[in-house]
């Protein structure tokens, strides 16, 4: 929906004069320019629009922790909070945060500010709480292959998807990485299938990306980490044993096989 061409562009600049010459020389490419009356205010917006959207993940990961808890589906209470047509953004549980901005930019924030005295409370909670994701989502595939009669060691367990977001090859910060290396840790074998990342490098070892559905039939856990919309999931479900599902990949599918984040 949001290109460059329809995506606002935000301009401050050292001086007036370079505030307008930038916004002169944008708006021969974009559909609209917005001038701030500096450099600091430009890059206070950016760390805003981003610092925004991780607390808003930590909250809802933290509703998705509490929801786990007490047996309520989380996906569920969120499509429903979303019809209210005011006064409430959805936001969506996940694995853990990803990218080269939003697992970054406020933690700068957060350091800056520390310079200045402030100390930034809700960036940092809402960091811990997302950095904990991955340990979250671990304990899931623990708790469900321990449901099945099985221990994480010595258990096959295919990922499916490791880039940090859906149909993109960046692997900037994905929490796949840090669920792969939590499995492998706790003995697990593990394996993975994501049609842009062929290849994976993961510390000293490299993993190619296996056909998914042939590796869904062999493991005995499946995680969906990433939800690309290359991967048939119902096809998926019909191989798998069982399906740790953390995108809610799996929406409007009912199968005791399915483990919801």
């Amino acid at each position: 929906m949001y290109q460059t061409l329809n995506t606002p562009k935000v301009v401050g600049g050292i001086t007036s004069a370079c505030t307008e010459i930038g916004r002169v020389f944008f708006s021969q490419a974009l559909q609209k320019v917005v001038p701030v009356s500096n450099t600091r205010v430009a890059e206070m917006v950016k760390l805003l629009e981003n610092t925004f959207r991780m607390i808003n993940i930590g909250l809802v990961n933290e509703m998705a922790v509490m929801c786990d808890g007490m047996g309520i589906n989380v996906w569920e209470v969120i499509d429903a909070a979303a019809t209210k047509p005011f006064g409430f953004m959805p936001f969506y549980p996940g694995p853990g945060l990803g990218g080269h901005c939003i697992p970054i930019d406020p933690f700068y924030l957060s350091w800056k500010t520390k310079q200045s005295g402030i100390e930034a409370r809700f960036i940092e909670l809402a960091g811990y709480i997302n950095g904990n994701m991955p340990h979250f989502v671990v304990d899931k595939v623990q708790n469900a292959l321990n449901n099945h009669g099985k221990a994480v060691k010595g258990s096959r367990v295919h990922i499916v998807g490791v880039a940090y977001k859906r149909n993109i090859d960046d692997m900037r910060e994905s929490p796949a990485l840090d669920v792969i290396l939590l499995l492998r840790k706790l003995g697990a074998d593990v394996s993975y299938s994501d049609p842009f990342v062929p290849v994976l490098k993961l510390d000293a070892t490299q993993l190619k990306s296996q056909d998914a559905l042939p590796s869904a039939r062999e493991a005995d856990c499946v995680v969906i980490i990433t939800d690309h919309s290359d991967f048939d999931y119902k096809a998926l479900l019909d191989s798998a044993r069982l399906i740790v599902d953390t995108r809610n990949a799996m929406r409007g599918i009912e199968s005791e096989k399915i483990v919801r984040l």
